[in-house]
């Protein structure tokens, strides 16, 4: 049932339209194509979630030898009907369904996917890329894009507290605070997704997750801890964390661990510091900013788990302390 939900809001042009029109995601999606041509070429390649079809298609046009473009929304009648458009049928076969539902006769060379999420995993379509890779990927196949790591930072956003709290204090010269505790609740319950910039981060990031598309698990997924520790790098208030993540489109015999990021990479990253992109940031605000001293220590951990009603969702624990405070969120 939740899947279906899910499932029927990718029916709609909007959200595509989006995602097509962020050119940071669909020219590097386009460059790494390029870039794998080799592996890709007279290959058969299946794409996870395929949406309009677009990374179907490029494949296509790169000379892949067969493209299996998989997605369960009803979006999959409109994608079959621009293969046909570009005369590329012979190529490209649309599977309307889940990837842990439809069936592939055969082997693949390559598996693509744009799944990430905001703050990288929520909706957890991870899950159906591993899939995929478990069902079908030939050993030593390509997976695109190959890593992904998931960043957090505290951050100071002054503005945003005054737009959405302080306004209160005054509204046409009257007193209206008693809405206070209420705009904090509505402004700061759940994560918010915005653009803020990189004069915004308080710190340098930590990394709370590295994913390697070849090795990760479905399980591995579920519920991911990390322990925290930052040192403010300026005197200003501290407003909440911000997260953000990069992904890494590299071949099945790169090891990242021991190169983390070679020069000639080819990498998507949502960082603040980096053109915009439709993911833009996650923001988990305080309802009270705490004001940091330059060098003071901000620490804790952060769990995100899957939800258990619906794992699309994620849970976020938060726990942070600095100057002698703890705070649990």
């Amino acid at each position: 049932e939740f899947d279906r939900a899910y499932f029927q809001s990718y029916s709609h042009i909007g959200i595509h339209e989006e995602m097509i029109k962020d050119h940071v995601r669909t020219e590097t999606y386009k460059a790494a194509i390029t870039k794998y041509q080799n592996f890709i070429a007279g290959k058969v390649v299946v794409d996870v979630g395929c949406g309009t079809g677009i990374l179907s298609i490029f494949c296509a046009l790169a000379g892949a030898k067969r493209v299996y473009a998989v997605d369960a929304s009803d979006i999959a009648v409109q994608a079959n009907e621009v293969v046909k458009a570009n005369n590329l049928s012979d190529k490209v076969i649309v599977l309307h369904g889940r990837v842990e539902d439809v069936d592939i006769e055969e082997e693949v060379d390559v598996i693509i996917s744009e799944w990430m999420g905001y703050m990288l995993l929520y909706e957890s379509m991870l899950g159906s890329v591993v899939t995929a890779r478990d069902r079908w990927l030939k050993p030593g196949g390509l997976i695109l894009p190959s890593h992904a790591t998931l960043f957090m930072a505290p951050v100071t956003n002054s503005e945003r507290y005054s737009e959405s709290i302080d306004f209160w204090r005054n509204v046409y010269g009257i007193d209206m605070s008693a809405m206070l505790p209420l705009a904090k609740q509505c402004a700061f319950e759940e994560p918010s997704v915005e653009t803020i910039s990189g004069e915004n981060v308080l710190t340098w990031p930590c990394a709370v997750k590295h994913v390697d598309c070849y090795t990760v698990t479905i399980q591995e997924l579920e519920s991911i801890t990390r322990k925290y520790k930052f040192t403010s790098m300026m005197q200003a208030p501290l407003h909440g964390f911000a997260f953000w993540f990069d992904v890494e489109f590299s071949g099945p015999n790169y090891n990242q661990r021991k190169k983390p990021k070679s020069d000639d990479a080819l990498v998507l990253s949502t960082a603040p510091e980096d053109a915009p992109t439709h993911w833009q940031q996650t923001l988990i605000y305080f309802y009270d900013p705490i004001e940091v001293k330059q060098d003071q220590v901000i620490e804790g951990s952060i769990t995100l788990s899957q939800s258990k009603e619906n794992s699309r969702f994620l849970n976020i624990h938060l726990e942070y302390a600095s100057g002698g405070r703890c705070f649990v969120k």
